[in-house]
């Protein structure tokens, strides 16, 4: 016992023995950050500055071609939507689209959540589902339109038909992948803790697959959005839905081409928009706060 007892003792090892420092002689462990550091780490920032320096390209080629009439210059395109925007003319005309977009958009998820609980619901579902996206998906919603004003006229009605062909097989088809690629692991405790059918869907499948939704919601908007202003280009006025497509293309009759370049660059604001802001903050408080996305 008094062997085991001596060979428990500590003993000391010089070759690995450090003498502590003291702080002072360490430096400094932490420095502030420069403004480029900073500007690097903040997204929203790094963001503007990119679309700075885009700015600039935009103004600098404008004044190298000189001639408003082929390429506007990025300061009269500024000055010919304040313009517009102080008669009220653009304002009006980007209310009209989102207004028409907002049912259309509304009308096509409305469909694509009833077809995907129908396909993960009964085999025949499934097959109508598969079916249907695989003849309707690869076609062009603006193919459609000529069809869409035989049977719904030059109105409203005809706009919100290719909004839903544009919304539905994309959010339909990226829902259904999300449900399909959820763990078996997450389906058996769904059974385990006797959810069923909605049940089963809001509280295991929907969760598990938010980020395919989300992504989904991402695409179909996109689609719904440059459908609409191709849309209106041909025939918005008719329909007395005179939106920014229609700007966009009665300015180019007028030859009054830096409006024209200021309803672009309303469409492209439109969409920066609810790509960085609204669809940002869904994923902010969702997959990103509850980890399902880095």
């Amino acid at each position: 016992m008094a062997s085991v007892a001596q060979s428990a003792v500590l003993v000391e090892r010089p070759e690995i023995r450090t003498t502590p420092q003291l702080a002072s002689s360490i430096g400094a462990v932490q420095r502030e950050l420069g403004f480029w550091e900073r500007a690097y780490g903040n997204g929203p920032l790094r963001k503007f500055i990119l679309l700075a320096i885009l700015a600039g390209i935009w103004q600098i080629y404008g004044v190298s071609v000189g001639n408003n009439l082929l390429f506007p210059t990025f300061t009269d395109t500024i000055a010919a939507m304040w313009s517009s925007i102080q008669s009220g003319t653009l304002p009006a005309r980007v209310w009209a689209s989102l207004n028409v977009l907002l049912i259309g958009y509304g009308a096509g998820l409305a469909l694509a959540a009833i077809l995907t609980v129908l396909a993960i619901s009964t085999r025949i579902g499934e097959d109508i589902m598969v079916t249907l996206t695989a003849m309707f998906s690869p076609l062009p919603s603006i193919a459609l339109l000529p069809l869409a004003m035989i049977w719904f006229g030059l109105g409203m009605g005809s706009l919100v038909f290719v909004l839903i062909h544009s919304v539905l097989w994309a959010v339909a088809l990226n829902t259904y992948s999300g449900f399909r690629a959820t763990s078996t692991t997450l389906r058996m405790v769904g059974r385990n803790y006797g959810l069923r059918r909605w049940g089963y869907i809001s509280k295991i499948l929907i969760p598990a697959a938010l980020p395919s939704i989300i992504t989904g919601l991402k695409i179909g908007w996109a689609f719904a959005w440059r459908t609409l202003i191709a849309a209106e280009m041909v025939f918005g006025v008719s329909s007395g839905q005179g939106g920014l497509g229609w700007f966009i293309f009665q300015n180019k009759n007028m030859l009054d081409i830096p409006s024209v370049f200021a309803g672009l660059l309303a469409v492209i604001l439109i969409g920066l928009f609810v790509e960085g802001v609204v669809f940002k903050l869904l994923e902010d408080n969702t997959i990103r706060r509850w980890n399902m996305q880095n």
